[in-house]
Order: structure tokens, then sequence, then C-alpha cells
């Protein structure tokens, strides 16, 4: 009898011991497969911040790429990140430092939204001044090119006003003259009698042409092509000029009429033919004429 109860309080003694077991082992998995789970959804959520921070610095490589001069604060922004991403990936993954990672990049996401905010102003200024600049090059190269028009108008106005700036002659004779002792002058067409040769022009009224005193050279040619009168030589630049007399006057800018004498050389008489008068403003020819002693 005494071996009957010790058998059965055994017995229950034994299954005690294995529903004890059993719930261990029950409890121990059920830790295991929770740690699992909660392990890899702190993985998950790991990769979510990752993922996050990535999209981030792409954001603010964007932003830097489109500005032509770095932005300090952009660089450094980026900087930041990128620390915090390889930080993340050496980190350990438990629900302590997600939070700290999260923490830092919601300050993060809060610091770019500003950062981008000025990027854009700064982006939006920027472009404006350029179009400024682009406004103010072309009224610039507009000006240049009116001011290089006035130039060339101005230079060709200034060569017109030189060019117009001389004294011309009108009216230009040459002939031959008997002088009488009394003065007086008597025109004669035969070489044999001619005293002098009288040359007589207009010069002509211009306004451009400063008042003053004034000069033209006077050359008379014979029919032998010889240079009559003084025959002196001028210079001018590359051209010499053999005149027979130097016309003086003052020009109050009106017609003016002047006659000059030229003789021949020596005693020698004058050669009958034709003979050519020319008129030099200098170096410049501006007025001729012709006539014949018979």
């Amino acid at each position: 009898m005494e071996n009957n109860k010790s058998n059965i309080g055994l017995k229950v003694a034994l299954g005690i011991a294995v529903v004890l077991f059993l719930g261990t082992g029950f409890y121990t998995m059920s830790l295991y497969n929770k740690s699992k789970e909660e392990k890899k959804e702190l993985t998950e959520q790991k990769q979510l911040v990752m993922n996050d921070l990535n999209a981030m610095a792409k954001q603010y490589d964007e932003a830097i790429s489109e500005n032509d001069i770095a932005n300090q604060n952009l660089i450094e922004a980026r900087a930041r990140i990128q620390g915090l991403i390889d930080s993340l990936k050496i980190s350990e993954t438990n629900v302590k430092s997600l939070w700290r990672y999260k923490q830092k990049y919601s300050a993060l996401q809060k610091e770019m939204d500003v950062l981008l905010a000025q990027n854009d102003s700064l982006k939006v200024a920027n472009s404006y001044l350029a179009t400024s600049l682009d406004s103010t090059r072309v009224r610039l190269e507009e000006r240049t090119l009116f001011t290089d028009s006035l130039l060339v108008q101005n230079t060709a106005l200034a060569e017109v006003v030189e060019n117009a700036a001389v004294l011309s002659t009108v009216g230009l004779k040459g002939f031959g003259v008997i002088e009488r002792t009394s003065g007086k002058l008597i025109p004669t067409e035969r070489a044999s009698r001619t005293d002098k040769i009288r040359v007589c022009f207009t010069v002509a009224k211009n306004a451009l042409v400063q008042a003053g005193d004034q000069e033209l050279y006077v050359q008379v040619i014979d029919p032998k092509n010889n240079t009559l009168g003084l025959n002196e030589q001028v210079q001018f630049d590359e051209k010499t000029l053999n005149y027979s007399i130097i016309s003086k006057f003052n020009y109050e800018n009106v017609n003016l009429n002047i006659c000059e004498f030229v003789t021949s050389k020596g005693d020698s008489k004058f050669e009958k033919g034709r003979y050519v008068v020319n008129i030099f403003n200098e170096k410049d020819l501006v007025s001729t004429s012709e006539f014949t002693l018979k």
C-alpha cells in the first residue's frame, strides 16, 4: 500500500516537472521569436533612417551643383549628413541608438529646410542680378556702337570740314602786259612787247577758313616748261613745288580780287607759245589756266 502511494507521488512529481519543462521551453521560444521580430523591425527602421539621410544628401548635392559659386553653408551641412550616414552604418541596432539617430535626422531636416529656402532666395537674387547685368551689357554694347558710329561720323565730318576749310580761287587769268613809265599797264598778246605777265584771280568766300593773313603759291610755266619769276622751291611732305611768286594777302572771309606780276629770267624776252598758270594752296592745286603769246 505504501509502495503504491510512493509510486503515485513520484508520477505526480514527474508530471509537474514535465509541465514545468515544457512551459519553460515554450516561454523561451516565445522570447526568442519576439526578440527576432524586434530586431527585424529595428533593422528595417534603421534602413528607413538611412534612406531618409541619403535622400537628404541627394537634395544637398543638387542644390550645390546648381550654384556656379559654392555655397559654404550647403557644403558644411552636406558633410554633417555624410558623417551621420557613416556613423549609422556601423552603429548597434537598438532602440536607444535608433531613437538618437532619428532625433539627429529631425534636426538636420529642419536645418535643410532653412538652408534650401535661403539658397532658393539667393538663386532668385542671382538670376535677377544676371538679368540686370545682361541688360546693362546690352545697353553698354548699344552705347558703344552708338559712340563708335558718332566717332565715325565725326571723323568723316572733320575730314569734310578740313577738306572744305581751304582757300579756293575762281576767274584765274594770265596775260602779257606792257608797262609804261607812267605805270599804266596795257594788255598785249605779243611776246616781243610783253614786259611782265599779269596773273589775276578771285579768292572765293569761305566761312570755314580762318580770317587773317593767308598765302597762295603762283606758278607760271613758259612754252619751254621753265618756271618763270623767282623759280624757288618749297617742300610739302614728299612733294616739291617750284613757284614763281608767293601771293600774300589779308583774308576776311569775303571775295577778294588779287593780281600779281611775274617777270622773265634776267633781261631775256618772253617766248612765243602757250603759257600755263597754276595756283596752289600749299601742295594742292586749286586753279589753273592757259594763255598764248604770239
